[in-house]
């Protein structure tokens, strides 16, 4: 499975930003049935989760984010996605897309984003 973000970008607070994580090298059952999660990790912290989307439809949000981000998915387009608004400079940091299908586990290499105030 390859997995590639995108959509980062550098904006003011406030702003919104629309993350995309399409999935290469996986077969439509498995990345139907699988968890989705999008992590991020500042400078000099650790990575942290900050959405996740699990089979049955289920959303988690960290604390920090509720009510200002959500993940969705394309289940035909293979691709998880992270839309972000009114963001903040504390969302200021690398973004991750994760898929784990059973006990394997997949990383897609991060995409920056910037918030100014």
């Amino acid at each position: 499975v390859q997995l590639q973000a995108s959509g980062g970008g550098s904006v003011r607070a406030g702003g919104s930003l629309r993350l995309s994580c399409p999935a290469s090298r996986i077969i439509l059952s498995d990345f139907v049935k699988s968890r989705m999660g999008w992590y991020r990790q500042a400078p000099g912290k650790q990575r942290e989760l900050v959405a996740e989307l699990t089979s049955p439809g289920t959303t988690n949000y960290q604390d920090s984010v509720k009510g200002r981000f959500t993940i969705s998915k394309d289940n035909a387009k293979k691709t998880v996605y992270l839309q972000m608004n009114s963001l903040e400079p504390e969302d200021t940091a690398v973004y991750y897309c994760n898929v784990a299908i059973g006990s394997r586990e997949y990383w897609g290499r991060g995409t920056q984003v910037t918030v100014s105030s």
